[in-house]
C-alpha cells in the first residue's frame, strides 16, 4: 500500500460520515488542523470535502508546494521550506458556492543547547549561592519552560512571553542557600518547549550535571586556625635561624678580630723581599 492510499480511507469514510445526502452542509476539511514545523522543515497537508462532486479545489500558499496525489474529494500536498509562521488555505468550489478553511502553521526551534553554571562552585553551609540555566536560540518562548534541578527534585522552573524578534539567549536563575546534602546531589537544568497546542510534541533538552562542593563551617575555622598557627611557627623559626646566624658572627669577630689582624701582618711581613 502507498503512502498516499493511507490518506484515501480516512478521507473517503469521512465523506460518508459527514454527507450519506446531499442536503448535508457543504464543508472544507484541513489534516492536520494545526501544524508545528521546524524551522525550514516540509510536511504534508491534506485538503478535503464533502462535497460528493467538487468543481475545483486546492491550497493557497505563498510557500513552495508540490501536489503528490488527488481525487475529486481530496488533495495532498507537500509545503516545503517553512521559515516563518503562516496560515495555509484549503478551498472548493460545490454547486456554484466556494468555501475555505486556514490552517495555521507554527515554525519552532529546538532548544538543542542548555547550560547550567553555579556560583560558586565551593560554598559552606548556611552562605548563598545561584543557580544559572542558559538556553541558546529556541522558539516559539511562549511554549518554553526552564526547570531547575537539583537530583530529581525541580527546585524552579520559569516561563516566557511572546517577544519580536525573539532573543538570541534565555536564562533562568535562582538564587538557594547551600544545605549540607546538596554536595550528594547533580544539578541540571532541563527546557521544555511543548507544542501541543499547535499540534506539535513536547520536546526536552538538558544540560550537562554540575557538582557543588559544600562545607562545614567548622572545618573551614579549624583550617583557619591551623594555617594561622604554622604561619605563626614557620616565622619564628626563621627568625631563630636569623637569630642564631647574626650573634655566631658577632661572637666569632669579637673572639678572632685582633688576633685576625696581626696574623695577617705576619704574612705580609714574611712574603717582604730582604735588602741585599
Amino acid at each position: 500500500m502507498s503512502p498516499f492510499d493511507c490518506w484515501r480511507l480516512p478521507m473517503t469514510l469521512l465523506t460518508l460520515l459527514c454527507c450519506p445526502g446531499s442536503e448535508k452542509a457543504f464543508k472544507v476539511y484541513t489534516w492536520p488542523e494545526k501544524l508545528a514545523v521546524e524551522t525550514m522543515g516540509s510536511q504534508e497537508v491534506n485538503c478535503s470535502t464533502n462535497c460528493p462532486q467538487p468543481k475545483m479545489g486546492g491550497l493557497e500558499t505563498m510557500l513552495t508546494k508540490t501536489l503528490l496525489d488527488q481525487q475529486p474529494q481530496w488533495k495532498v500536498y507537500l509545503i516545503s521550506n517553512i521559515s516563518e509562521d503562516t496560515v495555509l488555505y484549503c478551498h472548493f468550489n460545490c454547486s456554484g458556492e466556494q468555501k475555505m478553511k486556514g490552517l495555521p502553521v507554527r515554525v519552532y526551534k529546538l532548544p538543542k543547547k542548555v547550560s547550567l553554571k553555579l556560583q560558586p562552585t565551593w560554598v559552606t553551609v548556611g552562605k548563598p549561592f545561584t543557580i544559572e540555566c542558559k538556553v541558546l536560540d529556541v522558539e516559539p518562548l511562549e511554549n518554553l519552560t526552564i526547570f531547575l534541578f537539583r537530583g530529581k527534585e525541580a527546585l524552579h522552573n520559569q516561563t516566557f512571553g511572546r517577544t519580536t524578534p525573539a532573543p538570541q539567549e534565555v536564562m533562568a536563575t535562582l538564587n538557594s542557600t547551600a544545605h549540607r546534602d546538596d554536595s550528594l546531589h547533580n544539578f541540571s537544568c532541563q527546557a521544555q518547549l511543548d507544542l501541543r497546542s499547535h499540534g506539535g510534541d513536547i520536546f526536552y533538552s538538558i544540560s550537562e550535571p554540575q557538582v557543588l562542593e559544600v562545607h562545614e563551617p567548622m572545618q573551614d575555622s579549624w583550617m583557619g586556625i591551623i594555617i594561622t598557627v604554622v604561619s605563626v611557627l614557620l616565622f619564628l623559626f626563621v627568625t631563630s635561624i636569623l637569630f642564631c646566624f647574626a650573634f655566631g658572627q658577632h661572637w666569632y669577630q669579637k673572639r678572632t678580630g685582633n688576633y685576625g689582624v696581626r696574623a695577617a701582618w705576619r704574612r705580609l711581613q714574611a712574603f717582604r723581599p730582604q735588602p741585599a
